[in-house]
């Protein structure tokens, strides 16, 4: 992947265009008195269901708490 560092000055004026690389998969490093501050990155978006069953969640995961949970420091 080929990295471009941009100063933040310039990066103001250039946003657009900086987003547009970054989509088309260049490393987009912002930087401020030569020191990298920020990156620009595109969104990935979430496929639904693309690991199907490797996450579960408890039965009771929406039952009240115990009454006694959470009473420290009250």
């Amino acid at each position: 992947m080929k990295t471009e560092t941009v100063d933040i000055e310039h990066a103001q004026a250039h946003l657009k265009e900086l987003v547009q690389r970054a989509i088309s998969g260049v490393q987009v490093v912002l930087s401020e008195y030569d020191k990298p501050v920020a990156q620009i990155v595109p969104l990935r978006r979430r496929v639904a269901g693309l690991h199907a069953g490797e996450i579960w969640t408890s039965d009771d995961f929406d039952d009240p708490l115990p009454e006694d949970m959470g009473s420290e420091g009250e």
